[in-house]
């Protein structure tokens, strides 16, 4: 492999016009990272700082049954997914932007004996994979219990699958990646692990992957390896151009994957003893970071190259402390900020894994942190959301909270945030923006 550097820049922002870079189409925003802008910008936006129940509340809206499923935007509207509680019905919402008002409210499933999900599902439900958005079509995927494209004029169904098996066991999670001409899925289940690609236009099977680990769980006593949880996983992939060629990078059970996500070949792939691994990976500089799951909870900066099996050769550093299991990383400016569940955020430097601090901010992490406007926002489980000022100085700006806490992740389209939480939805602006 060339030793030197290799350069990694987010295809997604490659690919993206400028009307869509306003939005936020899928999964962690643009790029798929957490960031609101375009690295380099550095022009305001005027996000607020502070916000409460009764302050830079431009609405709130009640969005029925249960669903964990960060909204995306675009174009004016606001779409997310929900479910009911016991699992029968999976429907997919859409609301007008500006005023809150729910315009499509579309049952695009229906399961009549839906597995339970299970002991210990408590951070999770039967609508927490996150839907994908472009112009026109809205992508809603609720796991093996179906997939499908929607209309955004008219809450149409294009198309829909709900053959593709997985058994989730404690709930499907995975959000749908958009690539090209393809829509990505991951089923990291007990019984399957695979990625497949569906044709946007007619959602038939473009090609599929099943993941290459070997399962060694079978000596493993007690409940956990009967029901296959050490074959899970819930993370969403993320796809990048690595020396102008794109590479699909996925963590999941066993073992972290780079593939092609043109055609759905393995590349290469770094092992580790973990699995449920839930946070979206990362990239800079030539390294692409990996949570590796539930228990260990490393994270592991790869260098993206080789072929195969380079868990050996191609592994830069790990780090094994206050790593967030639920929340992804944020990175800025060179410095990784991961939001453990037990209250911890932890600062550490992306090219060597040194920890530059730690510092406890209260609350239980799920919901994945975004930056913008120069300022990091972490939102807990309980409603709180903690605004910090990146940097190797830890510094608190801000405390706000909403009610009913947060397992969606936020969003941000021009000055308004849309944060879901776990009844309703809001657009957080401020009052000189259009909030109240």
């Amino acid at each position: 492999m060339n030793s030197a550097r290799l350069f990694v820049v987010p295809l997604m922002m490659a690919l993206a016009s400028p009307a869509i870079e306003a939005d936020w189409p899928e999964f962690r925003g643009p790029r798929g990272d957490g960031h609101v802008s375009a690295p380099g910008d550095t022009k305001p936006i005027g996000l607020p700082l502070h916000w409460s129940e009764t302050s830079n509340v431009k609405w709130k809206t009640e969005i029925p049954h249960r669903g964990w499923s960060t909204p995306v935007v675009l174009d004016g509207q606001v779409w997310l997914t929900t479910a009911t509680v016991d699992g029968h019905d999976f429907f997919a919402i859409g609301l007008d932007a500006e005023n809150g008002k729910i315009l499509f409210n579309e049952k695009v499933f229906h399961s009549d004996n839906p597995e339970p999900l299970g002991n210990g599902a408590s951070m999770n439900c039967y609508a927490t994979p996150s839907p994908a958005i472009e112009p026109g079509r809205v992508y809603v995927h609720f796991g093996s219990f179906g997939t499908a494209c929607l209309d955004t004029a008219t809450g149409k169904v294009l198309w829909k699958r709900d053959d593709l098996p997985c058994r989730h066991y404690r709930g499907p999670s995975s959000s749908v990646v958009l690539f090209e001409n393809l829509v990505i899925l991951t089923m990291d289940g007990v019984n399957l692990q695979y990625h497949v690609a569906l044709d946007k236009q007619t959602g038939r099977t473009v090609w599929r992957t099943d993941r290459s680990v070997v399962w060694n769980d079978e000596h493993i006593p007690g409940q956990m390896a009967k029901d296959g949880d050490l074959r899970k996983a819930h993370s969403t992939p993320l796809v990048v151009s690595v020396g102008g060629k794109p590479q699909m990078f996925s963590a999941g059970a066993k073992a972290a994957y780079a593939y092609d996500p043109r055609s759905g070949r393995e590349l290469w792939k770094v092992q580790y003893n973990d699995w449920s691994v839930a946070p979206r990976p990362l990239y800079d500089q030539g390294l692409v970071f990996f949570v590796s799951g539930l228990t260990k909870r490393e994270l592991l900066a790869v260098k993206p190259g080789g072929e195969g099996d380079v868990t050996g050769t191609h592994v830069a550093w790990k780090l094994g402390t206050r790593i967030g299991k639920y929340a992804s990383p944020l990175l800025v400016d060179g410095l990784i900020y991961t939001a453990a569940e037990e209250s911890f955020v932890t600062c550490l430097e992306a090219a060597s894994g040194q920890v530059v601090w730690t510092e406890r901010i209260d609350g239980k992490y799920a919901a994945s942190p975004v930056y913008a406007d120069g300022r990091l926002y972490f939102f807990d489980q309980q409603g709180k959301t903690t605004v910090l000022k990146p940097g190797r100085t830890f510094e608190v700006l801000a405390t706000n909270t909403l009610d009913n806490g947060f397992m969606a992740s936020p969003v941000v389209s021009g000055k308004a945030f849309y944060l879901r939480t776990r009844s309703h939805l809001y657009r957080i602006e401020s009052a000189e923006s259009g909030g109240r």
